[in-house]
């Protein structure tokens, strides 16, 4: 079965490791694709922000806190971080936004210098394997910067968050806690060397 899949990145995604990640999974007449967001993708990602967030946080997020959170988070703002000079990374499935993800520097001391700050899918894309998509586009780009060892934080309360990343080989490295409203949460670092 023939795969298409294109990566804007020209990173070790590419070749090899592309064709391990995507498999037999797609027919010829699909495409996916990771690449940087544009501008013009700003109202889709404000509408797969909402969506993956109240779908992951509905009942772990104090609502007022959570409703917060998603309306600073609208297209402008989406607006503003496609035109930074490293915007967010999307996947696109049949030419629709399926999801995005933003990564850095960690924000943290330690031995894990690359982050993964947000890796969210649409709720009509889970659970079909494109979080890896996200997951290794990110990883790839974390590697160009010379950024060597990645963490990646999830609420305590996010099992399937938990779950995805423990799949992907990340082990639980630090614990704290955040206030959301009138809750404090724990949240978790994994940790990949």
């Amino acid at each position: 079965m023939e795969t298409n899949f294109t990566n804007d990145l020209c990173s070790p995604l590419d070749g090899a490791i592309a064709a391990a990640i995507v498999g037999p999974m797609l027919g010829s007449s699909t495409e996916l694709r990771v690449r940087r967001s544009k501008p013009a993708d700003a109202a889709a990602l404000a509408d797969v922000f909402a969506d993956s967030w109240r779908q992951a946080y509905t009942g772990i997020i104090p609502h007022a806190s959570l409703e917060a959170i998603v309306l600073r988070r609208g297209r402008d703002w989406w607006n503003r971080a496609s035109r930074a000079g490293d915007g967010p990374l999307v996947l696109t499935f049949a030419d629709k936004l399926a999801g995005y993800a933003t990564f850095g520097a960690s924000r943290h001391a330690g031995p894990h210098k690359g982050e993964i700050y947000e890796l969210y899918l649409s709720p009509n894309y889970q659970g079909l394997g494109f979080g890896e998509y996200l997951f290794e586009g990110s990883r790839a780009a974390l590697d160009e910067r010379g950024l060597k060892g990645l963490m990646v934080w999830a609420l305590a309360d996010n099992q399937q968050a938990q779950q995805f990343y423990w799949s992907r080989g990340g082990r639980p490295v630090a614990k704290t806690m955040e206030r959301m409203g009138r809750r404090s949460l724990e949240k978790i670092a994994f940790g990949w060397d």
